[in-house]
């Protein structure tokens, strides 16, 4: 079975998790990339790969002034991978991936598989309607949607996917390279806590550290926060909120900014610190996590307790008081309580990050995942 995984940027350091996705899939599957560009090659190997911006003078010169040509070239190249022998099957990566595949996926008869993960779902048809009727046509023509939870299952649905269409497949997470170390912290030690995230207001990164600063008096601290602005004009405004927010909390001192870091430094740098905190919320501007950070997913498998929110379907990662800690979306005194209940309550850590690593390797485990996969593709006649 060949399998074409299209998206448009293979592989920016925050999308880990699409990496292991593909990596992970059984043997007896082929996968194929085809994306408009290439980023950090060196981290995120892939054996198939086949981008615009790698050769051909023509997109070279032109392709970047114009989007006419690099669609006409997209869609050349992307029928060439997927072959005329009928053992193809396209998966596009993001909602409006999916959408700019379509046309051609028809054409070519073979089975389309599209998966939406956050922004596709919530921001885009909030900020330009014309999303709506293109997700509908969509819904009309590709043959099935995977979501990472039920909360993600149900905006499809709003949107006008039929339920028949939309299944849930969690992310999963390379376990072998997560390693489970239990954290242990004792009553007046510096407790470290980590925040990551691209700097962009579904973070809620401003609302993490408002919630340290109130219990700075209660415990020494020590705030390392890996991530950075992605370069868009909102995300420069978002990098100077939590930049002002640190300073207002007075953390300054107590807080490293690291900037975005390649994966293995993200988890080498996890196991130094004892607490994980990823209070994401809904933009302004609608954008959402979607599902669930892969983050807390990956944090809480290192043995790290996980205060986060009810957002998405981070609650299907993280069950309240059993597996994690939640609060509601910008309840800086909700996030507050639950940490200070970890300082309160060091000796009852072991049991929840037990019982989330257990979770974890159930319904998140990237082997697992992958056959499952493997096998919703089969099922659809591919190969």
């Amino acid at each position: 079975m060949r399998v074409v995984h299209s998206t448009n940027v293979w592989l920016s350091q925050t999308m880990t998790w699409l990496h292991t996705q593909v990596g992970s899939l059984p043997s007896r599957v082929e996968s194929w990339v085809v994306c408009d560009r290439v980023q950090n090659l060196d981290q995120f190997p892939v054996g198939n790969l086949v981008t615009l911006d790698r050769d051909g003078w023509l997109w070279r010169a032109l392709g970047s002034r114009s989007w006419t040509v690099a669609k006409l070239r997209h869609d050349y190249l992307l029928k060439q991978t997927l072959g005329s022998d009928g053992r193809s099957l396209l998966h596009s990566h993001f909602g409006d991936r999916g959408w700019s595949n379509g046309d051609l996926a028809r054409r070519s008869r073979v089975p389309h598989v599209v998966t939406f993960y956050g922004y596709d779902v919530s921001r885009l048809p909030y900020i330009d309607v014309r999303w709506r009727e293109r997700y509908r046509k969509l819904f009309d023509t590709a043959d099935l949607f995977l979501c990472e939870g039920p909360h993600l299952a149900k905006c499809l649905v709003d949107l006008g996917c039929p339920g028949s269409k939309v299944k849930v497949h969690h992310l999963g997470v390379d376990l072998a390279r997560v390693c489970y170390r239990p954290r242990v912290w004792r009553s007046g030690e510096t407790l470290r806590v980590l925040i990551a995230g691209t700097f962009v207001e579904k973070k809620g990164i401003p609302d993490a550290v408002m919630a340290l600063g109130r219990m700075r008096r209660r415990t020494p601290l020590q705030v390392v926060i890996i991530g950075d602005s992605n370069g868009q004009e909102r995300s420069q405004i978002e990098k100077r909120r939590i930049m002002q927010a640190i300073a207002d909390a007075g953390l300054s001192s107590v807080t490293q900014v690291l900037g975005f870091q390649p994966h293995e430094v993200l988890l080498r740098i996890a196991h130094e610190c004892h607490v994980f905190l990823s209070p994401s919320v809904t933009a302004s501007d609608g954008d959402t996590e979607g599902g669930a950070p892969v983050s807390v997913i990956e944090m809480a498998a290192t043995g790290m307790p996980v205060v986060s929110t009810t957002h998405c379907d981070i609650p299907e990662v993280l069950e309240d008081g059993v597996t994690g800690w939640l609060a509601a979306e910008h309840d800086v005194d909700g996030l507050e309580e639950r940490l200070c209940w970890l300082i309160d309550n060091p000796e009852r850590w072991g049991a929840m990050v037990a019982a989330a690593r257990r979770h974890i390797e159930a319904e998140f485990d990237a082997v697992a995942q992958g056959a499952r996969l493997g096998g919703i593709y089969e099922s659809m006649g591919g190969g």
